[in-house]
């Protein structure tokens, strides 16, 4: 199998990882090559632009792993591929036209919005639940952020940390209803160097179904926080809880517990936590990219059914079009400026895991 990364920066050398140790795990030769605008490793096949990849290496996985702001671009050289596309969320930026970039992507075999944390054990072992047990949301809300002031890679801003709970919730609790947003409230900055008034945090509310939805998301939350919690309802008339905690206190280790009050006090009905008992640097950030990754490469192999529903194309453009709602719509104060000397100070500390990701 031939699997081409279009970026080779910190998303892509996850991406690269990923195969690595898929290769290894499923005793599946995987080839790798990569394109970017300059030579980065010499390990591995690299190509200067994509036309020539896809001609020349014929990959049968194509991941898009560039900044936001190129991702509209890509796909468009895309428009004649014909094999399995996996690509960095989120799809585009808010000004790109989503209905060309559906069409160019009208050849693909398979499509893959990396949305990370559905391939949570968390997020699993919940969604099963709420499945088995057919519990209707009443409310969610969620903390979502990290700090990224004056971080040296461009971005679309909190839209591309933002995806991440309005996913979760909508995927656990109705996977077929688009969240109805009602409220945006957000402040802008030049927290980032795309530019002087980037929105780098949203307050949202809105409507799942009858449910109620609330939250915060930022890029300048100086702490990384990643928390969901909800409450539903049971065929039994009772309130059931549930809290999520992702990548705390370290990345990959998620926590979930599920409970009732009683007259007596509280009920654990299920309470997990992942963790990282192979201890293996080399796995670090990547456990649940690579349960992405391994359904991709089995089901492009052997056309075996995934252990979930990819996030697809529509997955995406449903998702983008509630981004670009939140970008357009919401009422903003700001600029905050964070630039404050004669030059703004970047950070470029690629081991620095309160800012990646």
């Amino acid at each position: 199998m031939n699997v081409l990364i279009i970026g080779l920066g910190y998303a892509g050398t996850r991406f690269l990882q990923a195969f690595t140790q898929i290769s290894t795990t499923l005793d599946q030769t995987i080839n790798i090559a990569y394109v970017n605008r300059t030579k980065k490793r010499s390990d591995i096949p690299y190509f200067k632009d994509v036309k020539s990849a896809i001609h020349q290496f014929k990959p049968e996985v194509v991941v898009i792993s560039v900044n936001d702001e190129n991702h509209a671009e890509i796909i468009k050289e895309l428009n004649d591929y014909t094999g399995f596309i996996i690509c960095e969320k989120p799809l585009t930026q808010p000004h790109d036209d989503l209905v060309a970039l559906e069409s160019h992507l009208k050849n693909i075999s398979g499509f893959c919005l990396d949305v990370v944390e559905r391939y949570s054990d968390a997020t699993i072992a919940l969604k099963k639940y709420v499945e088995q047990h057919h519990l209707r949301l009443v409310r969610a809300n969620f903390c979502w952020g990290k700090d990224r002031i004056n971080d040296h890679r461009p971005t679309a801003g909190v839209i591309s940390e933002v995806i991440h709970p309005l996913d979760l919730v909508q995927w656990i609790c109705a996977p077929y209803t688009e969240l109805k947003l009602m409220g945006i409230q957000g402040v802008r900055s030049d927290f980032s160097i795309s530019g002087s008034e980037i929105l780098d945090s949203v307050t949202v509310n809105g409507y799942l179904e009858e449910a109620v939805v609330t939250g915060y998301s930022s890029f300048v939350n100086i702490v990384r926080k990643r928390e969901v919690d909800m409450v539903f309802a049971s065929p039994q008339n009772k309130l059931v809880y549930v809290t999520m905690v992702f990548d705390t206190p370290m990345w990959d280790i998620d926590h979930l517990r599920i409970w009732e009050k009683t007259p007596t006090g509280e009920h654990t009905l299920l309470e997990m936590k992942t963790t990282d008992q192979d201890n293996d640097p080399e796995l670090h950030t990547i456990r649940k990219l690579m349960k992405l990754v391994k359904d991709v490469v089995e089901y492009v192999l052997n056309r075996t059914k995934p252990s979930q529903q990819f996030p697809g194309i529509q997955t995406a453009l449903q998702l983008q079009r509630l981004l670009n709602t939140i970008e357009y719509e919401a009422k903003t104060i700001g600029p905050v400026k964070y630039v404050i000397g004669n030059k703004r100070e970047i950070y470029q500390d690629e081991k620095d895991y309160e800012r990646l990701g």
